[in-house]
């Protein structure tokens, strides 16, 4: 990955899809569970495998592998310990979306917001993607995004045991 300022990656994207959500432990805690190498494997409940190439910080990556066998590819360029990270994610260099990880915590309660910036339906012509955006991609991330956000919750709420896979319904694109 170039060095772009991570930032500057917002420009290529006319829109982003959010999913919070609180978590009941201190912010170390999920720093910790989110920010461990191979973390995806143990929370994330579409994810049959996460190696890493290179850990941890703002020049780690590493590749996930989909319960239906997609591969892709994280390169990671930003990074805050307990603030949270950024990182593009691709398909063997084609097709990068951007997303950010954000944890804010308080005395014993953390929220985690998940921010994708697609690449599907969200460059180019905005009046031509934005049905099928809004239609299409953006249930389907919001649905996702809730999943992960689910897992992490569960995972840390069941003593770090590794989230059952599809635990939160399939989804069409992961599953």
């Amino acid at each position: 990955m170039n060095d772009k300022n991570a930032r500057n990656y917002l420009n290529d994207y006319h829109w982003g899809i959010s999913f919070s959500g609180l978590i009941n432990a201190d912010l170390k805690t999920v720093w910790d569970v989110i920010s461990k190498q191979s973390a995806l494997e143990l929370f994330h409940p579409f994810c049959v495998e996460n190696k890493a190439s290179i850990w941890p910080g703002k020049s780690s990556t590493d590749t996930i592998k989909y319960l239906n066998g997609m591969k892709l590819t994280r390169e990671f360029c930003y990074w805050e310990d307990e603030k949270g990270f950024d990182l593009r994610i691709h398909n063997n260099g084609k097709n990068h979306s951007f997303v950010t990880w954000r944890i804010l915590g308080q005395v014993r309660t953390v929220n985690i917001v998940i921010t994708i910036y697609p690449y599907l339906f969200n460059r180019g012509n905005k009046f031509m993607n934005m049905i099928p955006f809004f239609v299409f991609v953006r249930p389907q991330l919001k649905r996702y995004l809730g999943s992960v956000v689910g897992g992490l919750r569960w995972h840390i709420d069941n003593n770090e045991k590794p989230v059952p896979k599809n635990h939160f319904g399939k989804h069409v694109w992961f599953s």
